[in-house]
């Protein structure tokens, strides 16, 4: 997971720096931008709580899609080489516990095994580890102060920080969210979540 952080900045700098302007500036009109004065005002929202919240609604959208799916497709995977629904599931409990090692917190041993995407295929113990998972990251989260969001990374990258870690922390949880929806969709896994909006509209349809 620490090569992510510097792809992303990679990623950054290639789009902010393309030969013409995405958004039809002129180039003077770019560079007028770019060096416009730094935000110094206070942030519009509190980090941590935001993060906390992010954490519990995917350990839910996650866990409720575990428990849908079957027990029989958790070795189904969309293609040879990609990975299976138990892999994904036990991919995302791994780096719930890995990412926040970044800024130093607990190691897990047995999630930082080569193996342990593959340890397992059974439904119960997989949905047991993503609770757990999901339950060590928000208690990283929950104890850390907000001050504790700016302290620097230096290992990470010279302007990295700890707020930067829980970043990489939720959007790296939404990103798999987005492939097991697209993974039971295709095998016509109806989301929980979109099952009880579907259910409440056709009740106020019926009134």
């Amino acid at each position: 997971m620490r090569t992510l952080i510097p792809a992303i900045v990679v990623l950054c700098f290639a789009i902010g720096n393309g030969a013409s302007p995405a958004n039809g500036q002129s180039a003077p009109a770019a560079q007028q931008s770019a060096a416009a004065p730094a935000d110094k005002t206070s942030p519009s929202y509190d980090m941590k709580a935001q993060a906390v919240y992010d954490l519990q609604d995917l350990q839910k959208k996650f866990v409720g899609l575990a428990g849908a799916i079957p027990a029989e497709k958790y070795t189904w995977r969309p293609a040879e080489g990609v990975r299976s629904f138990s892999e994904l599931f036990l991919h995302i409990a791994a780096a719930n516990y890995n990412i926040p090692t970044m800024m130093g917190a607990a190691h897990n041993s047995s999630t930082e095994q080569k193996d342990f995407q593959k340890s397992t295929t059974d439904k119960s113990k997989i949905i047991e580890q993503l609770n757990q998972s999901f339950a060590h990251a928000i208690s990283v989260v929950q104890a850390m102060s907000n001050s504790d969001f700016a302290k620097p990374e230096k290992k990470l990258g010279p302007d990295a920080n700890d707020g930067d870690v829980v970043y990489l922390l939720v959007t790296h949880a939404h990103e798999h969210l987005g492939q097991v929806i697209a993974y039971a969709r295709m095998n016509n896994v109806v989301p929980p979540w979109t099952a009880e909006a579907l259910k409440k509209n056709a009740g106020k349809a019926q009134e």
